[in-house]
């Protein structure tokens, strides 16, 4: 009976045009309600957004800030000196024979050039050492002790290191060349 009463109703109000108004104010209302509702879920959600975007934009602050002192710290580390220092025990029963000398240069696949500055003699008493016409001093041979316990790449940073220095220490002025006169008088 109450289905019955409803259809009539609703076939009253085609009949009179309302049902399309019905209709409308129906889908007006059900758009409001839905907004409503959204707005009370995105709300909260946009003020969730913006607090976590400003605690990411902080957080990417800290890590390049972290970033950058980590970057310092491994330049500063890898600036570190490497001491060309031995116990007197190990300089002590140490040999250094000329053929010695030779291999530990190719051991460390360094030039007789760079074993002179990382010993800080000149080539010629390196050349001197290897050939058996002089002993290295007691000083030098503390740095070659040193110097067989660092690997390839070790001795390669401590001949730059080095080489750097001794490029600076040694600016001096060009002499110019002697002409014929300035030798003859």
């Amino acid at each position: 009976m109450v289905l019955e009463e409803e259809r009539r109703f609703i076939e009253e109000l085609k009949e009179e045009g309302l049902m399309g108004k019905l209709e409308g104010m129906i889908k007006s209302e059900i758009v409001r309600l839905a907004k409503r509702e959204m707005r009370k879920i995105s709300v909260p959600l946009g003020k969730d957004v913006w607090f976590l975007k400003g605690t990411v934009s902080r957080l990417r602050r800290t890590v390049l800030v972290l970033e950058r002192f980590a970057a310092q710290r491994q330049k500063e580390l890898g600036k570190e000196r490497i001491p060309l220092e031995a116990t007197p025990e190990e300089v002590k029963i140490s040999r250094f024979s000329p053929r010695l000398i030779r291999s530990l240069r190719g051991h460390l696949g360094i030039t007789q050039k760079e074993l002179a500055v990382l010993t800080g003699v000149t080539v010629g008493a390196i050349h001197k050492w290897e050939s058996g016409q002089f002993k290295p001093s007691l000083k030098k041979k503390v740095a070659m002790v040193a110097l067989r316990r660092l690997g390839r790449r070790e001795v390669r940073r401590l001949v730059e290191e080095r080489g750097a220095e001794m490029v600076k220490r040694d600016v001096r002025k060009p002499r110019g060349k002697r002409t014929k006169k300035a030798s003859r008088k």
